[in-house]
């Protein structure tokens, strides 16, 4: 459907664009918040920018759903859609820390086909391609296979009294390269409960679920793209043998924080 060579070239460019005005590189930026709580940089309007154009062209075809572009219900009507996150983990990017990464993928029909996470920071590219298998840097991932919650890795800054059982591991501000821990198995789970978007996950989750990790909603769920709404609540990515234990340990939680009105 498309030349994947070009498309691995198109996002490893958009990842070289960010990594020019990265602080972490000695590079001045300017950032601002679109609201509060939520930071913007002048290099994800520049990525988006790119990559638009350059995936635009590569396939005519397609819609687009980007972090930094205005949503169009127009989008609806084509089978196939770019979910783009010019840079996942801006909050990182911005303080010169190297836990961002580009995110690409290309939904047909609500699946991803291929997506790929450009992290030049960290030196790493991982691209995934439905029923061909995850790699990173041109090595084949095999996700973790832990079968029991307790003493699980999952990456995080701290956790509540009820998630102890867990062992804490490094936790980089994207929540697609967190999701990448896992395809991994350098973490047997990454759960979240909030209204996630479908451009944080579409790369990240092809790359895990073809690791052979699980992955969903926090209720278990799958994901669904190109939704006229493109939240959906939560994450869950995990060893398949533990995917069923962790909705199941966050599922009061995860049904009293759903309910509350939408920010």
């Amino acid at each position: 459907m498309i030349d994947h060579d070009r498309f691995a070239a198109i996002v490893r460019a958009a990842g070289e664009i960010a990594h020019s005005h990265w602080p972490g590189s000695g590079h001045d930026l300017h950032s601002w918040e679109k609201k509060p709580g939520d930071p913007v940089c002048e290099a994800d309007l520049a990525v988006d920018k790119f990559l638009r154009r350059e995936l635009s062209a590569l396939l005519p075809s397609a819609g687009w759903l980007s972090e930094e572009t205005v949503d169009s219900p127009a989008r609806m009507e084509n089978r196939l859609i770019w979910l783009v996150d010019p840079i996942d983990g801006t909050r990182d990017f911005i303080r010169g820390r190297t836990g961002w990464a580009v995110s690409v993928a290309l939904v047909s029909e609500g699946r991803p086909l291929i997506g790929m996470l450009s992290a030049p920071a960290r030196e790493e590219e991982w691209l995934a391609v439905a029923g061909r298998g995850a790699q990173r840097n041109g090595e084949t991932l095999v996700a973790s296979r832990r079968e029991t919650l307790a003493g699980a890795r999952i990456p995080a800054d701290s956790l509540m009294k009820e998630d102890r059982l867990m062992t804490m591991v490094e936790k980089p501000n994207s929540i697609a390269l967190r999701v990448a821990m896992v395809a991994a198995d350098e973490a047997d789970l990454i759960a979240t409960l909030r209204w996630g978007f479908e451009w944080d996950l579409g790369a990240a989750a092809l790359i895990a679920r073809e690791a052979g990790a699980a992955v969903s909603d926090a209720f278990g769920k799958p994901f669904g793209y190109n939704k006229r709404d493109p939240r959906s609540f939560g994450l869950v990515a995990s060893a398949p043998g533990i995917h069923r234990a962790v909705t199941e340990h966050l599922a009061e939680r995860a049904k009293v924080v759903a309910a509350r009105p939408r920010g």
